[in-house]
C-alpha cells in the first residue's frame, strides 16, 4: 500500500485472492474501475474498492452476466452502497438457497425410487428438470421485480399529488363488506400494503410469475387472513363464472399481446353487478425523459414499442366497449419534479430498451449530463399522463 491508502493493481489483487488479470479485465470493462490513476500510469484502488469486487464476484456466483453486473454496480460511488450491496446480495443467496433445497428435494425422491426399484416416473423427470432451470429465473425474476421498485421508487419520492398512485387505486376500488377480489399482475404487491381491508373482504393476489407471487406474499402478508395468493395466467383464470366484485389490473394490459382473451376471462368471473379496473398511460407520459435521453444519443430507445400505443388512454376505451358494457376513463393528474440525477438515472436503466448498450460505458459522462440539465433550472419537470377505466359487464 501506498503511503496515502492506495494499492497498485497488484496488490490489491493479490489482496483480493484473485489474479491481476482478473483486475485488469474488469477495469476495460468498465465494472470496476481504478479509484485513482496516478501521474505515472498506476492504476490505484482504496478499501472501498474491496467492497465493489466482492459484489462483483459475488453476482457472477449468482448467475449474472456482466452486462447485468455492470448495470447493477453502476451507482455504487454513492455512500450507502456497501449496505445496500450486503441486503441485495443476502437476498440472492436466500433465493438461490431456496431453489437448491428444492434441487435437492427432487434429487432425493428420484434416487429413492430407484433404490426401491421402482418404475421411473417420467412426469416427475420432467419436474426435476424443471426445477433444475428455476435458476434460470431467479436471475430474471429480480431484475424484473428490481426495475419494478426503482420505477415505483420515482414515483413515490417526486409526485406532486398529495394522493399517492396507489392510494388513490385503491381509493377508487370503494371496497364493501364481503367483496371478493382479484388482482392481475399484483407484481409487488404494492396496492395492498399496510391496508385496513373492510370486514369480510377477501383478495386474491395473481401473477404469472410464481417467484413474483412469493415476493408479495413477503411483502404484503396474509393481512389477517383475507389476503391469499396465486400463480395465474390471465388469460386462462382458474375460478367460477361470476367469482368476484372487483377485478384489477395495474399497468398489466399493455404487456398482453392477447387482450380480447383476457377482457373475455376478466367478464366471465365478474359478479353481474361488479367492476374491472384498469390502468395505463397516455401518450404524453414521461415524455422528457424520451426526450432526455434522445438529447444526450439519439440511438438510445427505452422500449421496443410504446406501451401506450398498444393498449393506453387514447385507445383503450375502444378496446375494452368491444366486451364491456359500460366504459368510464377517469384521468390522474401528476407531474415529477426531479432534483436529483441518480434516481432518474436508474429509472432509465430499468426500462426494457436498449439503454445499456450505450450507458453503461459513459455513465459518468450521462451522469454529468443529466446534472447539468437540472442545474439549469434547478429540477427536472416530468409530466404524468395516466388514469383509469372502470368498466361493468
Amino acid at each position: 500500500m501506498t503511503k496515502d491508502g492506495y494499492y497498485t493493481s497488484g496488490e490489491f489483487a493479490k489482496k483480493a485472492n484473485v489474479t491481476l488479470r482478473t483486475i485488469r479485465y474488469y477495469d476495460r470493462q468498465g465494472i470496476l474501475k481504478p479509484s485513482k490513476v496516478a501521474d505515472n500510469g498506476y492504476r490505484l484502488y482504496t478499501d472501498a474498492d474491496f467492497a465493489k469486487l466482492q459484489k462483483i464476484l459475488s453476482l457472477k456466483y449468482l448467475g449474472f452476466s456482466l452486462e447485468e453486473i455492470m448495470t447493477m454496480t453502476i451507482n455504487d460511488e454513492d455512500q450507502d452502497f456497501i449496505k445496500e450491496s450486503i441486503g441485495l446480495q443476502l437476498y440472492l443467496v436466500q433465493k438461490k438457497m431456496e431453489h437448491l433445497k428444492l434441487v435437492e428435494q427432487s434429487l432425493e425422491e428420484m434416487e429413492q425410487k430407484m433404490d426401491n426399484e421402482e418404475e421411473i416416473d417420467w412426469t416427475q423427470m420432467m419436474n426435476l428438470l424443471h426445477v433444475t432451470n428455476l435458476e434460470k429465473g431467479l436471475v430474471e425474476q429480480y431484475k424484473n421485480a428490481s426495475n419494478l421498485d426503482i420505477r415505483i421508487g420515482l414515483h413515490q419520492k417526486y409526485s406532486q399529488n398529495p394522493q399517492p398512485w396507489f392510494e388513490w387505486i385503491y381509493e377508487q376500488l370503494n371496497l364493501k363488506e364481503k367483496d371478493e377480489v382479484l388482482e392481475l399482475g399484483c407484481g409487488t404487491g404494492e396496492l395492498w400494503k399496510n391496508k385496513n381491508l373492510p370486514k369480510d373482504v377477501h383478495v386474491t393476489l395473481s401473477d404469472q410469475s410464481q417467484g413474483m407471487v412469493k415476493d408479495a406474499r413477503n411483502y404484503v402478508g396474509e393481512g389477517k387472513g383475507q389476503i391469499s395468493y396465486q400463480t395465474i395466467d390471465c388469460r386462462q383464470i382458474p375460478k367460477e363464472n361470476h367469482s368476484f366484485d372487483k377485478v384489477i389490473a395495474n399497468h398489466v394490459l399493455f404487456y398482453l399481446d392477447d387482450r380480447q382473451q383476457v377482457f373475455n376471462e376478466i367478464k366471465r368471473v365478474l359478479k353481474q353487478n361488479g367492476i374491472f379496473i384498469c390502468s395505463t398511460y397516455g401518450s404524453s407520459h414521461m415524455q422528457e425523459i424520451t426526450q432526455l435521453i434522445k438529447d444526450f444519443d439519439e440511438r438510445i430507445t427505452l422500449s421496443d414499442h410504446k406501451l401506450y400505443d398498444v393498449f393506453g388512454l387514447e385507445n383503450g376505451e375502444e378496446q375494452l366497449k368491444k366486451v364491456f358494457s359500460q366504459v368510464k376513463e377517469i384521468d390522474y393528474e401528476d407531474e415529477l419534479l426531479v432534483d436529483q440525477p441518480e434516481p432518474l438515472i436508474s429509472y432509465i436503466l430499468s426500462c426494457h430498451g436498449n439503454q445499456h448498450e450505450y450507458l453503461n460505458h459513459r455513465y459518468l459522462e450521462f451522469k454529468d449530463f443529466v446534472r447539468k440539465k437540472m442545474a439549469a433550472k434547478g429540477v427536472i419537470k416530468i409530466t404524468k399522463s395516466a388514469g383509469i377505466f372502470i368498466c361493468k359487464p
